[in-house]
């Protein structure tokens, strides 16, 4: 399950399935009044709400903040989800699209929440987080996203790309998937090319998590969809309409998705995003990469947004 001591597995109803998430309800972390039982059978929590939402990518779950999340659980209700269509979350056989996501985070925090939240979230699902946030700003309290970007920022058309193109051909698509993505080899090519600047930092229980999420059954419509360029946006034509406090984090090293492009859609909207951070040494992934470097940027970021 690669999940931290203390944490267990729920599940909540989302039109597009059952959506498991993890939260801490064993110790050292709960007492009897802040276990995700008792708190559904109050219909209320002491503690305030903080969300954690992964990215998109070969073998994602919410395994990509495990390492950051426990050291907020005591002084928060952490709630870190696996998204449809990922982990362990149901995964129907679809091809996903970017309304699909829209709803799905928008009912989880609804329906796990009683309160604005913070919500901290990475890569396409932070671009997603952002337009959820324009359509239902009363859901949220202040966001935090590492290298948020809807990977056509600025009218680059990511769907153009070789890759896209390759694995937009039927047959060849789910071909690749399991021959090449869905296998230890690709999993580490993955994180090696695109998650991390120092290979040296993938250590076996990474690559093990994101095999085990990208072998589940059906995983392979969600991470097409994405690879494709199904789930891609402009985020450049949202920020503006932000309204919710929020920091950006950027990996200095992030491939594909440069410090550049995240101080241009930082400068689109000062007013509610005024802090931007880049990240010396890491790539896109700083949460796995140097997670004790990002607890601490979170914190100073909650500290300032609040």
């Amino acid at each position: 399950m690669f999940l931290p001591p203390g944490f267990k597995q729920h599940s909540i109803a989302t039109t597009l399935g059952q959506m498991v998430y993890y939260a801490p309800d064993a110790s050292p972390w709960a007492t009897p009044s802040t276990t995700e039982e008792n708190r559904s059978a109050e219909g209320k929590a002491a503690l305030e709400p903080l969300l954690f939402f992964h990215g998109f990518g070969g073998g994602s779950s919410a395994y990509e903040w495990s390492k950051v999340y426990p050291a907020f659980a005591t002084d928060y209700r952490v709630l870190a989800p696996d998204l449809i269509g990922w982990g362990r979350s149901d995964r129907p056989a679809r091809d996903y699209k970017i309304e699909d996501y829209l709803t799905t985070l928008t009912e989880f925090v609804e329906r796990t929440c009683d309160r604005p939240v913070s919500v901290i979230a990475s890569s396409l699902t932070a671009a997603f987080v952002i337009r959820v946030a324009i359509d239902r700003p009363d859901l949220f309290k202040s966001l935090i996203l590492v290298t948020p970007s809807g990977l056509s920022d600025f009218g680059e058309d990511y769907t153009r790309s070789p890759f896209a193109q390759v694995v937009s051909t039927p047959i060849l698509d789910r071909f690749l998937y399991s021959t090449v993505l869905a296998t230890s080899f690709g999993i580490r090519t993955f994180l090696e090319q695109r998650q991390f600047a120092r290979p040296e930092r993938i250590y076996s229980e990474i690559v093990e998590a994101y095999l085990a999420s990208a072998q589940q059954p059906n995983a392979e419509y969600a991470a097409l969809s994405f690879v494709r360029g199904d789930l891609c946006f402009d985020l450049a034509h949202y920020i503006t309409q932000l309204m919710i406090p929020t920091a950006i984090l950027w990996g200095g090293k992030a491939q594909y998705t440069e410090s550049s492009i995240g101080r241009r859609l930082a400068n689109l909207n000062p007013e509610f995003v005024p802090y931007f951070e880049q990240i010396a040494d890491v790539g896109l992934t700083p949460q796995l990469e140097l997670p004790g470097v990002t607890i601490g940027l979170i914190r100073r970021c909650l500290s300032i947004l609040s």
